[in-house]
Protein backbone atom coordinates (compact mmCIF):
# COMPACT_ATOMS: atom_id res chain seq x y z
CA UNK A 1 0.00 0.00 0.00
CA UNK A 2 1.38 3.39 -0.95
CA UNK A 3 0.68 6.63 0.80
CA UNK A 4 0.80 10.06 -0.72
CA UNK A 5 2.40 13.06 0.87
CA UNK A 6 -0.34 15.56 1.80
CA UNK A 7 -0.21 18.71 -0.23
CA UNK A 8 1.36 21.60 1.65
CA UNK A 9 -0.20 25.04 1.14
CA UNK A 10 3.16 26.45 0.08
CA UNK A 11 3.19 24.18 -2.95
CA UNK A 12 1.03 26.77 -4.71
CA UNK A 13 4.36 28.19 -5.89
CA UNK A 14 5.08 25.14 -8.06
CA UNK A 15 1.98 25.76 -10.15
CA UNK A 16 1.65 29.50 -9.61
CA UNK A 17 1.36 31.95 -12.46
CA UNK A 18 4.53 33.24 -14.03
CA UNK A 19 4.77 36.65 -15.59
CA UNK A 20 4.05 35.22 -19.04
CA UNK A 21 0.81 33.67 -17.73
CA UNK A 22 -0.59 36.99 -16.56
CA UNK A 23 -2.69 39.16 -18.81
CA UNK A 24 -1.60 42.56 -17.58
CA UNK A 25 -4.36 44.05 -19.72
CA UNK A 26 -6.91 43.03 -17.12
CA UNK A 27 -5.47 45.76 -14.88
CA UNK A 28 -4.77 49.44 -15.43
CA UNK A 29 -1.04 49.89 -15.83
CA UNK A 30 -1.29 53.68 -15.78
CA UNK A 31 -1.95 54.84 -12.22
CA UNK A 32 -3.10 58.42 -11.81
CA UNK A 33 -0.92 60.55 -9.56
CA UNK A 34 -3.77 62.54 -8.02
CA UNK A 35 -4.51 59.60 -5.70
CA UNK A 36 -1.18 60.37 -4.01
CA UNK A 37 -1.49 64.15 -3.86
CA UNK A 38 -5.15 65.25 -3.80
CA UNK A 39 -6.72 65.93 -0.35
CA UNK A 40 -10.08 64.89 -1.83
CA UNK A 41 -8.71 61.39 -2.28
CA UNK A 42 -7.96 61.25 1.45
CA UNK A 43 -11.61 61.96 2.21
CA UNK A 44 -12.84 59.40 -0.32
CA UNK A 45 -10.48 56.74 0.98
CA UNK A 46 -11.52 57.45 4.56
CA UNK A 47 -15.19 56.83 3.82
CA UNK A 48 -14.93 54.16 1.12
CA UNK A 49 -11.97 52.13 2.35
CA UNK A 50 -10.72 52.74 5.87
CA UNK A 51 -14.08 52.79 7.63
CA UNK A 52 -15.20 49.63 5.80
CA UNK A 53 -12.27 47.17 5.80
CA UNK A 54 -10.42 44.82 8.11
CA UNK A 55 -6.98 46.15 9.02
CA UNK A 56 -4.23 45.03 11.37
CA UNK A 57 -4.12 47.08 14.56
CA UNK A 58 -1.27 45.26 16.32
CA UNK A 59 -0.26 41.93 17.80
CA UNK A 60 -2.26 39.92 20.33
CA UNK A 61 0.81 39.81 22.55
CA UNK A 62 0.43 43.56 23.14
CA UNK A 63 -2.67 42.80 25.23
CA UNK A 64 -1.68 39.71 27.22
CA UNK A 65 -3.67 40.32 30.41
CA UNK A 66 -7.34 40.81 31.19
CA UNK A 67 -8.04 44.55 31.14
CA UNK A 68 -5.14 45.41 28.84
CA UNK A 69 -6.15 48.01 26.26
CA UNK A 70 -4.64 50.08 23.47
CA UNK A 71 -5.84 52.97 21.35
CA UNK A 72 -5.95 52.68 17.57
CA UNK A 73 -5.96 56.03 15.77
CA UNK A 74 -7.19 56.19 12.17
CA UNK A 75 -7.24 59.66 10.62
CA UNK A 76 -9.79 61.55 12.75
CA UNK A 77 -11.24 58.35 14.24
CA UNK A 78 -10.16 56.73 17.51
CA UNK A 79 -10.89 53.21 18.73
CA UNK A 80 -10.13 51.10 21.80
CA UNK A 81 -9.08 47.44 21.76
CA UNK A 82 -9.43 45.72 25.12
CA UNK A 83 -9.08 42.17 26.41
CA UNK A 84 -12.14 41.11 28.40
CA UNK A 85 -12.54 38.75 31.33
CA UNK A 86 -13.30 35.97 28.86
CA UNK A 87 -9.89 36.64 27.22
CA UNK A 88 -11.59 37.87 24.05
CA UNK A 89 -10.32 41.10 22.46
CA UNK A 90 -13.11 43.55 21.63
CA UNK A 91 -13.14 46.89 19.88
CA UNK A 92 -15.06 50.07 20.67
CA UNK A 93 -15.30 53.67 19.58
CA UNK A 94 -13.01 55.65 21.88
CA UNK A 95 -15.68 58.05 23.14
CA UNK A 96 -17.86 58.21 26.25
CA UNK A 97 -21.56 57.89 25.48
CA UNK A 98 -22.31 60.82 27.79
CA UNK A 99 -20.54 63.81 26.24
CA UNK A 100 -18.14 62.13 23.84
CA UNK A 101 -15.01 62.54 25.93
CA UNK A 102 -12.02 60.47 24.75
CA UNK A 103 -11.61 57.57 27.15
CA UNK A 104 -8.17 56.12 26.45
CA UNK A 105 -4.86 57.31 25.07
CA UNK A 106 -1.89 55.10 24.28
CA UNK A 107 -1.87 51.79 26.14
CA UNK A 108 -2.78 50.68 29.64
CA UNK A 109 -4.60 48.25 31.87
CA UNK A 110 -7.97 48.69 33.58
CA UNK A 111 -9.03 45.39 35.10
CA UNK A 112 -12.10 47.04 36.63
CA UNK A 113 -13.14 48.61 33.35
CA UNK A 114 -12.92 51.97 31.62
CA UNK A 115 -13.56 55.18 33.56
CA UNK A 116 -14.32 58.49 31.85
CA UNK A 117 -12.35 61.17 33.67
CA UNK A 118 -14.78 63.93 32.68
CA UNK A 119 -17.96 62.96 34.61
CA UNK A 120 -16.89 59.56 36.00
CA UNK A 121 -19.12 57.34 33.89
CA UNK A 122 -17.67 53.82 33.90
CA UNK A 123 -17.83 50.86 31.52
CA UNK A 124 -16.97 47.19 32.05
CA UNK A 125 -14.50 45.27 29.89
CA UNK A 126 -17.31 44.19 27.58
CA UNK A 127 -18.29 47.81 26.93
CA UNK A 128 -21.46 47.90 29.02
CA UNK A 129 -22.23 51.05 30.99
CA UNK A 130 -21.55 50.12 34.59
CA UNK A 131 -21.81 53.25 36.67
CA UNK A 132 -23.12 56.80 36.40
CA UNK A 133 -22.30 59.58 38.83
CA UNK A 134 -25.43 60.37 40.92
CA UNK A 135 -27.59 58.11 38.76
CA UNK A 136 -30.81 58.54 40.78
CA UNK A 137 -30.54 62.31 40.97
CA UNK A 138 -30.18 62.43 37.19
CA UNK A 139 -33.18 60.17 36.53
CA UNK A 140 -31.09 57.53 34.74
CA UNK A 141 -32.58 54.08 35.26
CA UNK A 142 -30.95 50.69 34.77
CA UNK A 143 -33.05 50.32 31.63
CA UNK A 144 -31.65 53.54 30.22
CA UNK A 145 -28.11 52.33 30.90
CA UNK A 146 -28.57 49.26 28.70
CA UNK A 147 -28.56 51.40 25.58
CA UNK A 148 -25.59 53.54 26.58
CA UNK A 149 -22.75 51.04 26.35
CA UNK A 150 -19.66 51.81 24.31
CA UNK A 151 -20.24 51.71 20.56
CA UNK A 152 -18.80 48.42 19.26
CA UNK A 153 -16.62 47.85 16.23
CA UNK A 154 -15.55 44.52 14.76
CA UNK A 155 -12.38 42.91 16.14
CA UNK A 156 -10.94 39.44 15.53
CA UNK A 157 -7.54 37.77 15.72
CA UNK A 158 -5.60 35.63 13.27
CA UNK A 159 -1.94 34.54 13.11
CA UNK A 160 -1.21 36.51 16.28
CA UNK A 161 -2.44 39.77 14.74
CA UNK A 162 -5.39 41.85 15.95
CA UNK A 163 -7.64 42.81 13.06
CA UNK A 164 -10.08 45.70 13.43
CA UNK A 165 -12.94 46.89 11.25
CA UNK A 166 -14.73 50.14 12.19
CA UNK A 167 -17.93 48.66 10.78
CA UNK A 168 -19.70 46.70 13.58
CA UNK A 169 -21.60 44.72 10.94
CA UNK A 170 -18.54 43.73 8.91
CA UNK A 171 -18.31 40.31 7.31
CA UNK A 172 -16.34 37.78 9.40
CA UNK A 173 -12.57 38.08 9.10
CA UNK A 174 -12.40 34.55 7.68
CA UNK A 175 -14.65 35.63 4.83
CA UNK A 176 -12.55 38.74 4.17
CA UNK A 177 -9.26 36.83 4.13
CA UNK A 178 -10.59 33.67 2.52
CA UNK A 179 -7.93 31.21 1.34
CA UNK A 180 -5.21 33.45 2.73
CA UNK A 181 -5.80 31.95 6.18
CA UNK A 182 -5.09 28.39 4.99
CA UNK A 183 -1.94 29.45 3.16
CA UNK A 184 -0.50 31.38 6.12
CA UNK A 185 -1.44 28.95 8.90
CA UNK A 186 1.58 26.59 8.47
CA UNK A 187 3.97 29.44 9.32
CA UNK A 188 2.60 29.48 12.91
CA UNK A 189 2.90 33.25 13.06
CA UNK A 190 0.91 33.26 16.29
CA UNK A 191 3.84 31.53 18.02
CA UNK A 192 6.34 34.23 17.07
CA UNK A 193 7.55 37.10 19.25
CA UNK A 194 8.01 40.76 18.33
CA UNK A 195 11.70 41.59 17.80
CA UNK A 196 11.18 44.99 16.12
CA UNK A 197 8.25 47.36 16.56
CA UNK A 198 8.78 50.86 15.15
CA UNK A 199 6.31 53.47 13.94
CA UNK A 200 7.33 56.69 12.22
CA UNK A 201 5.76 59.48 10.19
CA UNK A 202 6.98 59.65 6.60
CA UNK A 203 6.82 62.42 4.01
CA UNK A 204 4.89 60.40 1.44
CA UNK A 205 1.43 59.07 0.74
CA UNK A 206 0.55 55.75 2.40
CA UNK A 207 0.12 54.10 -1.02
CA UNK A 208 3.72 54.99 -1.93
CA UNK A 209 4.71 52.71 0.95
CA UNK A 210 2.46 49.91 -0.28
CA UNK A 211 3.69 50.25 -3.87
CA UNK A 212 7.33 50.12 -2.77
CA UNK A 213 6.96 46.64 -1.34
CA UNK A 214 4.75 45.17 -4.03
CA UNK A 215 7.49 44.67 -6.61
CA UNK A 216 11.08 43.50 -6.86
CA UNK A 217 11.80 45.60 -9.93
CA UNK A 218 13.67 48.11 -7.76
CA UNK A 219 16.12 45.65 -6.17
CA UNK A 220 18.92 46.34 -8.67
CA UNK A 221 18.65 50.09 -8.07
CA UNK A 222 17.93 50.29 -4.34
CA UNK A 223 19.16 46.99 -2.84
CA UNK A 224 22.22 45.89 -4.87
CA UNK A 225 23.54 43.94 -1.85
CA UNK A 226 20.71 41.41 -2.26
CA UNK A 227 21.81 40.47 -5.78
CA UNK A 228 24.21 37.90 -4.38
CA UNK A 229 21.28 35.84 -3.13
CA UNK A 230 18.29 37.07 -5.13
CA UNK A 231 18.38 36.44 -8.86
CA UNK A 232 16.43 39.24 -10.50
CA UNK A 233 14.85 37.04 -13.14
CA UNK A 234 11.17 37.81 -13.77
CA UNK A 235 10.71 34.36 -15.29
CA UNK A 236 11.23 32.69 -11.89
CA UNK A 237 8.76 34.84 -9.94
CA UNK A 238 5.37 33.30 -9.22
CA UNK A 239 2.12 35.12 -8.43
CA UNK A 240 -1.24 34.32 -6.97
CA UNK A 241 -4.08 36.82 -6.96
CA UNK A 242 -7.15 36.71 -4.76
CA UNK A 243 -10.16 38.98 -4.86
CA UNK A 244 -8.56 41.63 -2.62
CA UNK A 245 -5.18 40.22 -1.70
CA UNK A 246 -2.11 38.71 -3.38
CA UNK A 247 1.10 36.77 -2.81
CA UNK A 248 4.25 36.58 -4.90
CA UNK A 249 7.67 35.06 -4.53
CA UNK A 250 11.05 35.42 -6.24
CA UNK A 251 13.29 32.49 -5.23
CA UNK A 252 16.51 33.13 -3.36
CA UNK A 253 18.62 31.52 -6.03
CA UNK A 254 21.63 32.65 -8.02
CA UNK A 255 22.92 29.27 -9.18
CA UNK A 256 26.12 30.64 -10.63
CA UNK A 257 24.46 32.68 -13.36
CA UNK A 258 26.26 35.82 -12.27
CA UNK A 259 28.04 34.98 -9.02
CA UNK A 260 30.32 32.06 -8.25
CA UNK A 261 29.72 29.68 -5.36
CA UNK A 262 31.96 31.53 -2.93
CA UNK A 263 30.25 34.82 -3.74
CA UNK A 264 26.86 33.19 -3.17
CA UNK A 265 28.03 31.92 0.21
CA UNK A 266 29.24 35.41 1.08
CA UNK A 267 25.78 36.75 0.24
CA UNK A 268 24.07 34.16 2.42
CA UNK A 269 26.37 34.97 5.34
CA UNK A 270 25.22 38.60 5.05
CA UNK A 271 21.51 37.70 5.11
CA UNK A 272 21.10 38.38 8.86
CA UNK A 273 21.45 42.09 8.06
CA UNK A 274 18.02 41.84 6.43
CA UNK A 275 16.60 38.56 7.76
CA UNK A 276 17.79 38.20 11.38
CA UNK A 277 16.54 34.66 12.01
CA UNK A 278 18.99 33.28 9.42
CA UNK A 279 21.65 33.77 12.11
CA UNK A 280 20.50 30.69 14.00
CA UNK A 281 20.81 28.49 10.90
CA UNK A 282 24.24 29.69 9.77
CA UNK A 283 26.34 27.40 12.03
CA UNK A 284 24.59 24.31 10.61
CA UNK A 285 24.80 25.83 7.12
CA UNK A 286 28.57 26.23 7.46
CA UNK A 287 28.88 22.64 8.73
CA UNK A 288 26.98 21.30 5.74
CA UNK A 289 29.00 23.44 3.31
CA UNK A 290 32.20 22.23 4.92
CA UNK A 291 31.24 18.68 4.02
CA UNK A 292 31.32 19.61 0.34
CA UNK A 293 34.87 21.02 0.36
CA UNK A 294 37.75 18.87 -0.82
CA UNK A 295 41.14 18.59 0.84
CA UNK A 296 42.24 21.84 -0.80
CA UNK A 297 39.19 23.70 0.48
CA UNK A 298 37.53 23.98 -2.91
CA UNK A 299 33.74 23.81 -2.78
CA UNK A 300 32.20 21.19 -5.04
CA UNK A 301 28.43 20.77 -4.85
CA UNK A 302 26.70 17.71 -6.33
CA UNK A 303 24.21 18.09 -9.15
CA UNK A 304 20.95 19.51 -7.83
CA UNK A 305 22.61 21.04 -4.77
CA UNK A 306 23.06 24.79 -4.50
CA UNK A 307 23.81 27.17 -1.63
CA UNK A 308 20.05 27.79 -1.51
CA UNK A 309 19.17 24.11 -1.03
CA UNK A 310 21.89 23.77 1.62
CA UNK A 311 20.41 26.77 3.45
CA UNK A 312 16.99 25.12 3.25
CA UNK A 313 18.29 21.94 4.87
CA UNK A 314 20.14 23.87 7.56
CA UNK A 315 17.07 25.98 8.34
CA UNK A 316 14.72 23.01 8.60
CA UNK A 317 17.15 21.09 10.83
CA UNK A 318 17.86 24.10 13.04
CA UNK A 319 14.24 25.15 13.60
CA UNK A 320 13.08 21.57 14.15
CA UNK A 321 15.91 21.00 16.60
CA UNK A 322 14.87 24.08 18.57
CA UNK A 323 11.29 22.83 18.82
CA UNK A 324 9.53 24.82 16.09
CA UNK A 325 7.11 22.92 13.85
CA UNK A 326 7.98 23.52 10.19
CA UNK A 327 6.46 20.28 8.91
CA UNK A 328 3.72 22.17 7.07
CA UNK A 329 6.22 24.27 5.11
CA UNK A 330 7.95 23.33 1.87
CA UNK A 331 11.72 23.33 1.42
CA UNK A 332 11.39 26.53 -0.60
CA UNK A 333 9.69 28.22 2.34
CA UNK A 334 12.81 27.54 4.41
CA UNK A 335 14.73 30.04 2.29
CA UNK A 336 12.36 32.01 0.09
CA UNK A 337 10.42 35.01 1.30
CA UNK A 338 6.84 35.15 0.15
CA UNK A 339 5.50 38.67 -0.21
CA UNK A 340 1.91 39.00 0.99
CA UNK A 341 -0.34 41.98 0.31
CA UNK A 342 -3.48 42.07 2.42
CA UNK A 343 -5.74 44.94 1.45
CA UNK A 344 -5.65 47.75 2.37
CA UNK A 345 -2.34 48.36 4.14
CA UNK A 346 -0.56 45.15 5.13
CA UNK A 347 2.58 43.91 3.43
CA UNK A 348 4.53 40.97 4.84
CA UNK A 349 7.62 39.07 3.82
CA UNK A 350 7.55 35.68 5.51
CA UNK A 351 9.78 32.63 5.57
CA UNK A 352 10.19 29.79 8.04
CA UNK A 353 10.62 31.21 11.52
CA UNK A 354 10.31 34.92 10.82
CA UNK A 355 8.28 37.64 9.15
CA UNK A 356 8.52 41.39 8.68
CA UNK A 357 5.29 43.35 8.35
CA UNK A 358 4.96 46.86 6.97
CA UNK A 359 1.72 48.64 7.82
CA UNK A 360 0.98 51.88 5.98
CA UNK A 361 -1.59 54.32 7.31
CA UNK A 362 -2.75 57.81 6.32
CA UNK A 363 -1.62 60.67 8.55
CA UNK A 364 -4.22 61.96 11.02
CA UNK A 365 -3.77 65.48 9.61
CA UNK A 366 -5.32 64.34 6.32
CA UNK A 367 -2.26 65.62 4.44
CA UNK A 368 -1.91 63.34 1.38
CA UNK A 369 1.86 63.93 1.41
CA UNK A 370 2.27 62.37 4.85
CA UNK A 371 1.64 58.95 6.32
CA UNK A 372 2.86 56.51 8.94
CA UNK A 373 4.68 53.29 8.41
CA UNK A 374 4.72 50.74 11.18
CA UNK A 375 7.35 47.99 11.04
CA UNK A 376 6.66 44.83 13.03
CA UNK A 377 9.22 42.03 12.77
CA UNK A 378 8.38 38.75 14.46
CA UNK A 379 10.53 35.69 15.00
CA UNK A 380 10.11 32.29 16.55
CA UNK A 381 12.27 32.21 19.68
CA UNK A 382 13.16 29.35 22.05
CA UNK A 383 12.00 30.11 25.59
CA UNK A 384 15.53 30.86 26.80
CA UNK A 385 15.88 33.71 24.28
CA UNK A 386 12.46 35.33 24.54
CA UNK A 387 13.22 37.84 27.28
CA UNK A 388 16.51 38.89 25.72
CA UNK A 389 15.24 39.43 22.18
CA UNK A 390 11.67 40.68 22.62
CA UNK A 391 11.38 44.43 22.18
CA UNK A 392 9.11 47.28 23.20
CA UNK A 393 7.32 49.60 20.81
CA UNK A 394 9.30 52.60 19.55
CA UNK A 395 7.52 55.75 18.36
CA UNK A 396 10.06 57.74 16.35
CA UNK A 397 9.65 61.46 17.02
CA UNK A 398 12.73 62.86 15.27
CA UNK A 399 12.86 61.95 11.56
CA UNK A 400 15.94 59.95 10.64
CA UNK A 401 16.94 59.23 14.23
CA UNK A 402 16.12 55.52 14.02
CA UNK A 403 18.28 53.32 11.80
CA UNK A 404 16.45 50.40 10.22
CA UNK A 405 18.14 47.26 8.94
CA UNK A 406 19.81 47.84 5.58
CA UNK A 407 17.04 47.04 3.07
CA UNK A 408 14.39 48.92 5.05
CA UNK A 409 16.69 51.91 5.50
CA UNK A 410 17.16 52.07 1.75
CA UNK A 411 13.38 52.04 1.18
CA UNK A 412 12.91 54.61 3.96
CA UNK A 413 15.22 57.03 2.13
CA UNK A 414 13.70 56.37 -1.28
CA UNK A 415 9.96 56.82 -0.66
CA UNK A 416 9.96 60.58 0.13
CA UNK A 417 11.96 61.12 -3.08
CA UNK A 418 9.15 59.52 -5.06
CA UNK A 419 6.52 61.65 -3.32
CA UNK A 420 8.41 64.82 -4.24
CA UNK A 421 8.29 63.73 -7.87
CA UNK A 422 4.59 62.90 -7.71
CA UNK A 423 3.82 66.47 -6.68
CA UNK A 424 4.69 67.76 -10.17
CA UNK A 425 1.49 68.92 -11.86
CA UNK A 426 2.42 67.78 -15.36
CA UNK A 427 2.99 64.19 -14.22
CA UNK A 428 -0.59 62.98 -14.32
CA UNK A 429 0.04 59.22 -14.17
CA UNK A 430 2.64 56.56 -13.42
CA UNK A 431 3.41 54.00 -16.13
CA UNK A 432 3.85 50.51 -14.68
CA UNK A 433 5.78 47.71 -16.34
CA UNK A 434 4.59 44.12 -16.28
CA UNK A 435 6.90 43.19 -13.39
CA UNK A 436 4.82 45.61 -11.31
CA UNK A 437 1.57 43.73 -11.91
CA UNK A 438 1.01 43.33 -8.15
CA UNK A 439 0.80 47.13 -7.89
CA UNK A 440 -1.71 47.15 -10.75
CA UNK A 441 -3.83 44.48 -9.03
CA UNK A 442 -3.65 46.37 -5.74
CA UNK A 443 -4.86 49.62 -7.28
CA UNK A 444 -7.67 47.77 -9.02
CA UNK A 445 -8.93 46.92 -5.52
CA UNK A 446 -8.51 50.55 -4.44
CA UNK A 447 -10.57 51.59 -7.46
CA UNK A 448 -13.30 49.08 -6.67
CA UNK A 449 -13.73 50.38 -3.14
CA UNK A 450 -13.72 53.99 -4.27
CA UNK A 451 -16.46 53.14 -6.75
CA UNK A 452 -18.55 51.49 -4.02
CA UNK A 453 -17.85 47.91 -5.10
CA UNK A 454 -16.08 45.73 -2.53
CA UNK A 455 -15.66 42.58 -4.64
CA UNK A 456 -14.81 41.90 -8.27
CA UNK A 457 -18.33 40.51 -8.76
CA UNK A 458 -19.83 43.79 -7.54
CA UNK A 459 -17.82 45.67 -10.17
CA UNK A 460 -19.16 43.54 -13.03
Amino acid sequence: MTTTQPVRPGEWFDTGMGLDDIDAGQFRMDITTDRYTDPEYVRRERDSIWLRVWQVAGRESELPEVGDWKEYQLLDQSFILIRGKDRQIRGFVNACRHRGNTLCHGKGNSKRGILCQYHLWSYDLEGKLKGVLRQEENDLTALDKQGLGLLPISAECFAGFIFLNPNPDAEPLAEYLGEVMDLLSPYHLDEMDIVLDVREALDCNWKVVMDAFEEGYHISGIHPELLQVVMVDPSTTRYRFFDKHSVSCAPFEVAGIKYGLEEQLEGIMKLPETFPSVTASLPRFQELIGGYRDETGELKLPDGTTPRTVLQTATRETLTGMGFDVSGLTDAQMSDNHGWVLFPNFFMTVRAGEATVILAQPHESGDPHKCYWHIISVMWLPDEYKDALRTDHIEVEEPGSFKYFLALQQDYEQMPRQQRGLRNNRLDHMSLVKEEVVIAHYHSVVDRYLSGATTSEDRQ
